[in-house]
């Protein structure tokens, strides 16, 4: 099922209009973007279930129906961005223009891009007729850059049945990286847990025009130090030790060596921050290995002539697979002291799905026919997707995002970056790739 020049010509406009839509969250407000949606379906006579939890708040589930041989098949995407800051960017981040080779626009990687790709899948897939093994279900949800409250928690919850299957093809996973001249691909297997925590820090009030050394302030000026340099434990995992492994084959001797010692029960920790070098690879490695505590909103006076009786610092605290958000609070305990209090305001488990099954499997082999000698690997995120929602449902997911980036291009630096943009022809191998899957798994 090639997909014509003029077809793909209309998905390279679908996806400019979506960019065109700001559905920066908060508010998210992803109406626009789920109408444009709902109007592509209907051109395959598609009427897709349209739920608004919220003014504004839109998810559309759409399914094509198979025979009941096989569990249903999940693609999911969301329609909300986090926001963007014109001034930054080379050119507008709500303008879709293409220009140098690349879609640019906020929510062109995250995840507008991936959102056409699975619709034109999708709407082939109705019109090519084709007998379908399982039921195909096209999910764009709201939401999914907050809380997911108002988007995939919010299905799970309230309408499970609609969102219900065995396997989830979802995001941040399929993109490439360079390994020494080797093209290789990242398969989303694991998420990190969640654990957010909100630490008060007491002191003296007193007059702003009077010094006051001790104060709330001075001493939150001490936990957040505490706090950013931070080097939290390892917990090896498996899905970061699979990760590693594959690393270790394709990297250099020298290099190798470096990720193995990781390895080492008592001396892994000390290694990375004495063997890597300072900067992004270093950090995501930490990641993967390691809880992480990152403050990120302060509270303290109202005026500023009074020195404040308390700091709130709010602290995004993310926990790796096998370890814990109780566990992540005694780390953070044995960082800033006995003193401060530390509320442990929310908590989500971490998320691991194997990478042993017929579906990552043939997800490998897509990847490899489309681009041989390209190797692919499962690979754990620093993050959390709509997944962590899905699996309360038993669905396997996986971030399948095909994508393959031009040398020099970091997905890294486009997710939630600025100048976030997506390779033209990579845009193209992404829908022929999951179009490949997902009628090896339908049909």
């Amino acid at each position: 099922m090639a997909l014509s020049p003029t077809e793909f010509e209309e998905a390279k406009a679908l996806l400019q209009a979506l960019l065109r839509v700001d559905t920066s969250n908060p508010p998210g407000n992803e109406r626009a973007a789920a109408e444009l949606i709902q109007s592509a379906l209907a051109q395959d006579q598609i009427q897709p279930v349209w739920l608004e939890p919220a003014p504004g708040r839109v998810n559309l589930v759409s399914r094509l129906a198979g025979d009941g041989s096989a569990p249903p098949l999940l693609l999911s995407c969301h329609l909300d961005t986090v926001p963007a800051h014109p001034a930054r960017w080379t050119h507008p981040p709500f303008s879709g223009e293409e220009r140098d080779g690349f879609i640019w626009g906020r929510g062109a990687i995250d995840m507008k891009g991936f959102a056409v790709m699975a619709l034109t899948v999708f709407r082939r897939l109705r019109r090519s007729g084709r007998q379908l093994k399982r039921d195909v279900i096209f999910a764009a949800v709201a939401d999914e850059e907050r809380e997911c409250e108002f988007g995939s928690a919010f299905l799970v919850r309230e309408h499970p049945d609609l969102v219900r299957a065995e396997y989830c093809i979802n995001e941040v996973g399929g993109f490439s990286i360079d390994l020494h001249g080797t093209r290789c691909y990242l398969i989303q297997v694991a998420e990190r847990g969640l654990a957010r925590l909100r630490i008060r820090v007491p002191g003296p009030p007193g007059h702003g025009a009077k010094p006051c050394p001790d104060g709330s302030v001075a001493r939150a000026a001490v936990v957040l130090k505490r706090l950013a340099e931070a080097r939290l434990p390892h917990h090896w995992n498996e899905p970061a030790a699979r990760f590693l492994e594959g690393l270790i084959r394709l990297s250099r001797p020298i290099e190798g060596a470096v990720l193995s010692a990781l390895r080492h029960p008592g001396l892994g920790h000390f290694l990375l921050h004495h063997l890597v070098p300072p900067g992004e690879k270093r950090l995501a490695l930490q990641s993967i290995l390691s809880n992480t505590v990152n403050p990120t909103v302060i509270r303290a006076g109202e005026t500023i002539n009074v020195v404040p009786s308390e700091v709130i610092i709010e602290v995004d605290g993310r926990v790796v697979p096998g370890s814990s958000a109780a566990e992540l609070v005694a780390e953070t305990r044995a960082i800033i002291g006995p003193e401060p209090e530390i509320e442990l305001i929310h908590e989500e488990a971490p998320t691991v799905f194997s990478p042993d099954t017929a579906v990552f499997a043939e997800m490998k082999r897509t990847l490899q026919e489309l681009d041989p000698g390209a190797e692919v690997l499962p690979y754990p995120i620093f993050g959390v997707t709509d997944s962590r929602n899905y699996a309360k449902l038993g669905t396997i997911c996986y971030g399948f995002y095909p994508l393959p980036l031009p040398p020099g291009i970091q997905f890294s630096s486009l997710f939630h970056g600025d100048d976030e943009r997506i390779p033209v022809e990579g845009f193209g191998f992404g829908i022929e790739a999951l179009e490949r899957l997902v009628l090896r798994l339908a049909t």
